[in-house]
């Protein structure tokens, strides 16, 4: 029998496939899992980055808000990443652990903000811009020349979804690539 067809044939069956599976994550390990969720969190902030300064989308507060656990994740992940082949197992379990809580609220985020564009629950109440003096003068300029961004409208979709939508997904995904390292730290021999 062929190399192939043990392939397949190992497939088919549900332990084998378990096998095929821990083998997998076995192969490409937790410093994979925790360089790819350092990767793809820096690429999706870049795209935010891209939305605001080269498309001009500028962020409402919940936008910004939503970037926040990239910028605890990334560093983070690439921590992990950097060690893992030197710290305890436990400890890179727990370090991508804190990964992937830490995308789960940005998901969470992400939904929120989601819901509030889809008008599924009301946003919050401070989605206004910045009043730096208190002058009657200044504070009249400043309220002629603010531009309001609203947390309740989105100003870009694609297939349906906003970008809170996209950020959604792609913080869930990050949160499995997370976990998914997690459970490599449990059968990589380290």
């Amino acid at each position: 029998m062929s190399k192939s067809a043990t392939t397949k044939s190992a497939m088919t069956r549900p332990g084998l496939m378990k096998s095929a599976i821990a083998q997998a994550l076995t192969r490409f390990g937790p410093a994979a899992a925790a360089l790819a969720v350092a990767g793809l969190g820096t690429a999706t902030i870049l795209g935010a980055y891209f939305f605001q300064y080269v498309l001009k989308l500028a962020p409402c507060p919940l936008c910004l808000q939503q970037r926040i656990p990239y910028y605890i994740a990334i560093p983070l992940a690439l921590a992990v990443a950097a060690a893992a082949a030197r710290l305890p197992r436990a400890l890179v379990r727990a370090g991508l652990t804190v990964v992937a809580l830490v995308m789960v609220l940005g998901a969470g985020l992400g939904l929120y903000h989601a819901g509030i564009e889809w008008r599924w629950w009301p946003g919050p109440t401070d989605c206004a811009g910045e009043v730096a003096t208190f002058t009657a003068a200044d504070l009249m300029r400043q309220i002629e020349a603010a531009r309001v961004v609203r947390c309740d409208e989105a100003p870009w979709r694609f297939v349906g979804l906003s970008l809170a939508g996209y950020n959604a997904l792609i913080s869930l995904a990050l949160a499995g690539i997370a976990l998914w390292g997690v459970r490599a730290a449990r059968l990589r021999p380290m």
